[in-house]
């Protein structure tokens, strides 16, 4: 079933913003959230066909949100991309070993991302 509904989580509303408007314009339905306390309400209301995940956030970082996802049996199968300014590969091995399913460097080429969410398609 090809992925419509996606849960953006940053801590950035420029960010959220920008995301928001790649994502809608090409016909996704955008949930967004600023925390992770935000974005397991988000999951609880209406559970995503995908996550976009930031990592440095307040309070619960992207990386724990992201175990804490993959880990509940409720949305362990739900992908979660990371999508980062932390570009180092370290970062992305952590990601990965988190329970992330891909990882995309930010500033976000569109293209690039949407290539990336369709893959789960």
């Amino acid at each position: 079933m090809p992925i419509q509904k996606i849960l953006v989580v940053d801590d950035s509303k420029t960010e959220l913003h920008h995301l928001s408007d790649i994502l809608g314009k090409r016909g996704y339905t955008v949930r967004t959230a600023e925390n992770g306390e935000e974005a397991m309400r988000r999951l609880e209301e209406e559970k995503p066909q995908l996550i976009l995940m930031d990592v440095v956030m307040p309070g619960q970082n992207g990386f724990q949100l992201t175990r804490a996802i993959t880990r509940d049996p409720r949305f362990a199968d739900v992908p979660v991309i990371m999508c980062t300014s932390k570009n180092q590969e370290t970062d992305k091995v952590w990601g990965m070993r988190q329970g992330a399913r891909d990882y995309i460097v930010k500033p976000v080429n569109a293209d690039e991302l949407i290539a990336k969410i369709k893959a789960f398609d």
